[in-house]
């Protein structure tokens, strides 16, 4: 499955790779760090994709260096573009690195990408002092029941495993993570391009939300997860 990044099965099927939701998930990502005061010398992203996310971030963090690294040959193409003093690119997988380390590692949507996944997380957690991760929710039970909304995210984003809130932080504990905060991100209710059910959506989920966050996604779904943990 990795093959579909390499070959330009994805970019077909994704050509703008997802930049219309960079500066979302950067503003997300911003808010996180700075809640915690944590003012980093390099910010690390695996995966990065096109670089918009590391983009989006540069200009609300002056002091730091930033580092992407990608597999795909076709978003690389894209995001070495953006390359400057404080931001540089590599065509590597991150975990086969030896010696690089970071203050802060984003995975950002791509836990659901990778075969291996519990081996990812456990070769990503010596990258890094903290990491910032970002899962989207894919199970909760209307999208069990319907079914089709997680065939989609398979088919077409090439997503391989699918989290509800419990599984995904159970599996960062697992792998040796220590939680040390983590907040729901309303993606299906604020990314741009939504689909005519998750219009249909919106308002409902809203409206659960503010009466019981925790079973508004269980039951229909429609958000994120990010995680800052160690």
């Amino acid at each position: 499955m990795d093959s579909i990044y390499v070959d330009g099965s994805y970019k077909s099927n994704n050509p703008t790779w997802h930049v219309e939701d960079c500066p979302w998930k950067a503003k997300l990502i911003g808010a996180m760090l700075k809640k915690h005061d944590i003012n980093a010398d390099s910010i690390c992203e695996v995966g990065c994709g096109t670089g918009e996310i590391l983009a989006q971030l540069e200009p609300a963090f002056p002091e730091t260096l930033f580092f992407g690294y990608e597999v795909s040959p076709q978003a690389y193409d894209i995001c070495k573009r953006k390359q400057s003093n404080r931001m540089q690119f590599r065509l590597e997988d991150l975990t086969a690195q030896p010696d690089v380390f970071f203050d802060v590692v984003l995975a950002i949507d791509v836990l659901e990408h990778v075969e291996d996944y519990l081996g990812f997380l456990k070769n990503l957690k010596s990258k890094g002092r903290l990491k910032v991760f970002h899962v989207p929710l894919d199970l909760s039970v209307q999208s069990v029941l319907r079914m089709k909304p997680i065939l989609a995210a398979r088919r077409k984003v090439g997503h391989l495993h699918y989290f509800s809130k419990e599984t995904a932080i159970a599996t960062l504990v697992d792998c040796g993570y220590e939680i040390i905060d983590q907040a729901y991100t309303p993606s299906r209710l604020e990314l741009p391009n939504q689909t005519r059910s998750s219009k249909f959506m919106k308002l409902p989920r809203r409206l659960c939300h503010k009466i019981n966050p925790d079973l508004n996604v269980r039951f229909l779904g429609g958000y994120s997860l990010l995680v800052l943990a160690a």
